[in-house]
């Protein structure tokens, strides 16, 4: 059994594969195994990948696997789990890199801890600008319970740093269904992810340890593309409000599922202008649809917590549900890969 499996989706980033592949390459080790996902590629990542295989095939262990239709990041990932074979298990994305030995350290803090999972700091990279990005639990080195790190509500906690690659965790954690994503997602893919781990692994640390490279602002990003494929936060987090609905201590957790839902519509209603026509019109009324489906005491309760320019926000277009005869079963536009 590898120590480490590393599973990498890559997407048409010809552009910055070559340096995610050297930074593989000088984090290497023989009992290390890197799962190499191409999900459907056009430019010419598949054949960087090729070349990639062989050289890297003489420092560590190498799998690589090809979609025959594009499935997005979350489908993706779970290919490279389900072809997995290491004890330890952590994700990168095809255009971000890595420090030169941050994986050996990873798995030492993971072997040393010996808790269900590990969270890091990462290095925001902005054009040439780097930006040390913290995991917002103070507490560091110390194993944790991962369920008491999702509260208080109305403050930034762990669930709300939701960058898969910025850990490493058991493989009991995939043996137990906790690893795999909502498949489909095309964005917002880590939310369900990492709520659904914080409420059902068993311990976890944060640790003093910022190798991974998140390569910010790129062109091709979902982030910075505004068609209907933004809108699967809506799918994302209706999830999360849903398991954690059921969860045995619903009343404590709850709130800060609406509250982040909330807050996280109204950022997307802050940047409007961005999306297309079309798909801002949607964006307005799946919304208001669910803010509909909330808990409506629970929202109201949010709502006279929040700033007053979120708030008011959101006030507004919860008024205007019952003119617009918003439906919970408004769906988003389906998206072309």
């Amino acid at each position: 059994m590898p120590k480490l499996s590393v599973i990498v989706p890559f997407y048409n980033v010809q552009q910055y594969a070559p340096d995610m592949l050297r930074s593989l390459h000088l984090n290497a080790r023989p009992d290390f195994e890197f799962v190499l996902v191409d999900d459907c590629s056009k430019d010419e990542t598949p054949a960087i990948l090729e070349r990639a295989v062989e050289d890297l095939s003489k420092v560590a262990q190498v799998r690589l696997v090809r979609h025959e239709e594009n499935g997005g990041l979350a489908t993706a990932r779970n290919t490279g789990l389900n072809a997995a074979q290491g004890e330890y298990l952590t994700f990168l994305d095809g255009d971000d890199w890595l420090a030169r030995g941050y994986l050996n350290e990873l798995v030492t803090a993971l072997e040393e801890l010996g808790c269900d999972f590990v969270r890091t700091d990462h290095v925001q990279a902005t054009g040439r600008a780097r930006t040390v990005v913290r995991h917002p639990h103070g507490r560091r080195g110390e194993v944790l319970s991962p369920r008491d790190a999702i509260l208080p509500a109305d403050r930034t906690t762990s669930v709300d740093y939701a960058y898969a690659w910025a850990g490493a965790y058991h493989r009991r954690l995939l043996d137990r269904g906790l690893l795999h994503f909502t498949d489909g997602l095309r964005t917002a893919e880590d939310r369900p992810w990492i709520w659904k781990l914080h409420r059902e692994a068993e311990s976890f640390a944060v640790l003093n340890l910022y190798g991974v490279f998140y390569r910010r602002g790129v062109a091709s990003s979902l982030t910075q593309i505004g068609d209907a494929r933004q809108l699967d936060f809506i799918r994302a987090f209706d999830e999360v409000i849903e398991e954690t609905a059921q969860d045995a201590e619903a009343d404590r957790l709850l709130p800060k599922a609406v509250r982040t839902y909330c807050a996280i519509i109204a950022h997307h209603l802050g940047e409007i202008e961005k999306f297309e026509a079309p798909v801002a019109k949607q964006l307005r009324t799946m919304s208001a649809a669910a803010i509909k489906r909330m808990p409506q005491e629970l929202l109201t309760d949010v709502l006279d917590t929040m700033d007053l320019r979120r708030s008011s926000k959101l006030r507004r277009l919860r008024r205007k549900i019952t003119s617009a005869k918003v439906t919970p079963q408004d769906t988003p536009p389906k998206a072309a890969a």
